[in-house]
């Protein structure tokens, strides 16, 4: 995992700066209570604790201490939001990113967006991957607004109803980073 995202502290306007911490087993009762209400079809436990186990970079978000109101949302003990990112020879591979949805449209998806290309363009990977299910406005708008751009389309890619087999298609995202020589 890389050391230096946890010490990378994202300001967003208003809110708090938030603190990447990397995630462990401890956190998954939190990450999933989130999951679980942020997507059609969540990633499991056994999704996350397998990530883990495969070295995947997976950060919790947090208020950072300094910013600490107990029993609140500046609580660091209250989780914002997760990442999961698969670092491949040339390009990092975004997983999973998730804000709680009682904190969206507040900016930390952009800030967590930005902190991820930052940490890609120090690992000296020039390029970002995702998929985002086109039903996700919200997500593929924020994308966009960076500067993602459709590289594919992968069919079926996500399931949508287990009872009736519907699956959606993934539109494959990228952006490339402009490395610090």
């Amino acid at each position: 995992m890389v050391d230096n995202i946890h010490s990378l502290h994202a300001s967003t306007e208003g809110v708090s700066e938030l603190s990447f911490l990397p995630m462990t087993v401890a956190d998954l009762d939190s990450v999933l209570a989130i999951e679980s209400v942020s997507h059609v079809h969540p990633w499991t436990k056994g999704n996350f604790s397998d990530s883990l186990a495969a070295g995947h970079w997976a950060y919790c978000v947090r208020p950072q201490l300094a910013d600490a109101v107990k029993g609140s949302y500046l609580d660091p003990e209250v989780l914002w939001a997760y990442c999961i990112l698969f670092p491949a020879v040339d390009e990092l591979h975004l997983l999973n990113i998730t804000v709680s949805p009682k904190l969206r449209r507040l900016g930390i998806g952009i800030k967590m967006m930005n902190a991820i290309e930052g940490v890609a363009a120090q690992q000296k990977m020039p390029r970002i991957i995702l998929e985002v299910r086109p039903s996700n406005e919200a997500a593929l708008k924020l994308y966009q607004s960076l500067g993602y751009e459709q590289i594919g389309l992968r069919k079926n890619y996500y399931p949508v109803d287990a009872a009736s087999g519907l699956r959606e298609d993934a539109l494959v995202l990228a952006k490339s980073i402009k490395l610090v020589a």
